[in-house]
């Protein structure tokens, strides 16, 4: 028979649950879903119209034909506005994200890195000062005795 109890499959997804980047995955998610509604709204509220200017505000309405007629569900479009469309939401998401959330949190790792360094860097200042002091001791002790033998 085997000593060690092996773990319960409830104690393995529990600390499967538990792990950190599992709990942040879950975050991540719930974020991204909220966040896509306000990137729904920023392209058909302000990307839209801007488009919309030029030709139609719906991109789903700009398609090329491929065949010789395309009238209704006939022949073979290109919904290439349909494309576009789901290209600039992806842009304005990984832009905002970018811009809002990965750009700022840089800066402020770099700082504390930055704050971090210093005071290593201060630290290590004060133990090689404290050496060249203890290295100068020596040198001054070492002449002390070295002119105090010539005189003998």
């Amino acid at each position: 028979m085997n000593a060690k109890k092996e773990p319960s499959i409830w104690q393995g997804f529990k600390a499967f649950l538990m792990r950190g980047n599992v709990v942040d995955l879950a975050v991540a998610v719930v974020i991204g879903a909220a966040f896509t509604n306000i990137v729904n709204s920023v392209v058909k509220g302000l990307i839209n119209p801007l488009v919309g200017a030029i030709g139609t505000q719906n991109l789903d309405h700009y398609s090329s034909c491929l065949s010789s007629s395309c009238k209704g569900d006939q022949g073979i479009q290109l919904m290439w506005g349909s494309v576009l469309g789901a290209t600039l939401s992806f842009v304005i998401t990984a832009a905002v994200v970018y811009f809002l959330m990965v750009l700022p949190m840089a800066k402020y790792l770099a700082r504390v890195e930055a704050r971090r360094k210093a005071r290593e860097g201060t630290h290590e200042i004060i133990e090689v000062t404290e050496l060249e002091v203890l290295k100068e001791i020596r040198d001054a002790l070492v002449a002390q005795r070295g002119s105090g033998h010539d005189e003998r």
